[in-house]
């Protein structure tokens, strides 16, 4: 007798080939124009400040109110895919992705802009979470699996470099504005090629699972804890507002994993730890993507800042990496994989990671591009092996019924990463900055030192994530 569980990956299999590359389509589509908003803003940042009279420390929530709905509610979003159909929570995610990005594009005033910002986040993590979780049931088969994954990779990490260079060159043209107006076209676009092109799937409801206590614990949990260490830079990592909140976000999380363990249908079942691929990819994720995510923030920082490149220079500077990353993702990764393994792979590009970290702690205050940081925008690359092969492990334990809360697990340790990276490594910046200016250092020598010691600690953070992958992830088993 056939299962459910056995029919849904048999009829994705026996789809046509053309309705599974649209659809591949259309959730990259997505996935681009969530990634591009994600990274465009960063340029737009100072012309944001001076036209709405931010001052330095609101100017953050900026960023800040996206990535803590984003970063809040995916595993939420994930698991009511799962529950009421992906393509519904995908469509809808896009639909209120859009309307915001229209509110940002016309707000007058920091209270409009953030408030619209938080509920870009909102309309991302809905649609960003269940992403995954159809890639992999329209594509059950590994190596099919493995291109489709690369492919999607390729879109988040040329995007968030593309958007760079789209935002500095929107705003030095036209004005910040456009880079939320832009989003309009590609939101309705992506909308109505999803309804024509995603295949309707129904989950059991909510009444299967909806888990609401589970869903209240997590989401106040998470978004705390981001809100947390996004305003630790600010407030002081051992100051008493920063202890407190963290604790208290912790024993939200320590609930939650209790409800887990006792609930009749969990939000997130905690079977899906028991693999140590699954487990060991979203722990080394954190890592990586604190790393990474540091490592994109703080050398445009660097640019401006040190080197003075303006916003549509300093996204220019960062597109051989984005084209690195991509081509290696989209043309090699899943051949890679397919001959060596995943974790061959992984291993191969942390250690590229972190050769390209470890090449900017020496870097000057008046650095040559081609000289101080090509060679580290090539040796980048090694993300377009890292991102691509840790989601195809991070997804390694989904079956049908809990593809989507999979798919959220993994984006939500992926933003934990990013607000982790970013906080630590800027406190860290400027602190050192700070210190250097006030014992009589030049300016440009003062920010140059601060971002050096962010580089070595993030060259830190990515050794850590390849020590972890060699221990944790188990090497692939030859079948003779």
């Amino acid at each position: 007798m056939t299962t459910h569980a056995q029919a849904a990956p048999d009829a994705a299999s026996a789809a046509p080939t053309r309705s599974r590359m649209l659809a591949l389509t259309v959730l990259c589509a997505g996935m681009l124009m969530i990634v591009l908003d994600g990274s465009i803003v960063t340029v737009a940042l100072p012309a944001i400040q001076d036209d709405l009279g931010f001052s330095p420390a609101d100017l953050t929530w900026t960023l800040n109110a996206y990535l803590i709905a984003f970063g809040g509610l995916l595993l939420l979003a994930g698991r009511l895919g799962d529950l009421i159909g992906r393509r519904r929570v995908f469509i809808a995610g896009l639909a209120v992705f859009t309307v915001a990005s229209l509110l940002c594009a016309v707000a007058t005033g920091q209270a409009v802009l953030i408030a619209a910002r938080f509920l870009q986040g909102v309309g991302g993590a809905m649609a960003s979470a269940v992403s995954l979780g159809m890639i992999v049931t329209l594509f059950p088969e590994p190596r099919e699996r493995g291109r489709a994954i690369g492919a999607f990779s390729f879109v988040g990490a040329a995007g968030a470099s593309i958007g760079q260079v789209l935002g500095g060159v929107l705003t030095q043209a036209l004005n910040w504005h456009w880079i939320f107006l832009i989003n309009l076209p590609l939101g309705l676009a992506a909308a109505l090629l999803a309804l024509r092109v995603l295949e309707p799937d129904r989950g059991p409801g909510l009444r299967a699972g909806a888990d609401a206590l589970g869903a209240v614990l997590i989401t106040a949990a998470l978004m705390l804890g981001i809100s947390t260490i996004v305003g630790a830079g600010a407030n002081g990592w051992t100051s008493a507002r920063t202890l407190g909140l963290g604790a208290l976000s912790l024993a939200l999380l320590a609930a939650f994993l209790l409800r887990q363990a006792r609930a009749a249908e969990p939000l997130l079942p905690l079977r899906m730890f028991r693999s140590r691929d699954v487990s060991g990819a979203n722990l080394v994720q954190v890592l990586t993507i604190s790393g990474m995510f540091g490592f994109q923030i703080m050398v445009a920082l660097y640019m401006q800042r040190v080197l003075g490149y303006g916003a549509a220079a300093t996204g220019l500077a960062m597109l051989p990496a984005a084209a690195a990353i991509g081509a290696v993702s989209l043309l090699l990764s899943a051949r890679l994989s397919a001959r060596f393994g995943e974790r061959a792979v992984l291993l191969t590009g942390l250690a590229m990671l972190l050769a390209a970290l470890a090449l900017l702690v020496r870097l000057p205050s008046d650095a040559d591009y081609v000289v101080d940081l090509l060679p580290t925008m090539l040796l980048i690359s090694g993300g377009g092996l890292v991102l691509s092969t840790l989601a195809v492990l991070g997804m390694s334990g989904a079956g049908p019924a809990d593809a989507g809360t999979a798919s959220g697990l993994f984006n939500t340790t992926q933003q934990i990463g990013g607000a982790l990276g970013v906080a630590v490594l800027t406190t860290l910046a400027d602190g050192r900055t700070g210190a250097l200016a006030a014992s009589g250092h030049p300016a440009g020598e003062a920010l140059a030192g601060g971002f050096r010691l962010a580089f070595a600690v993030a060259a830190g953070l990515l050794a850590a994530a390849l020590l972890l992958a060699a221990v944790l992830l188990r090497p692939a088993v030859s079948k003779s």
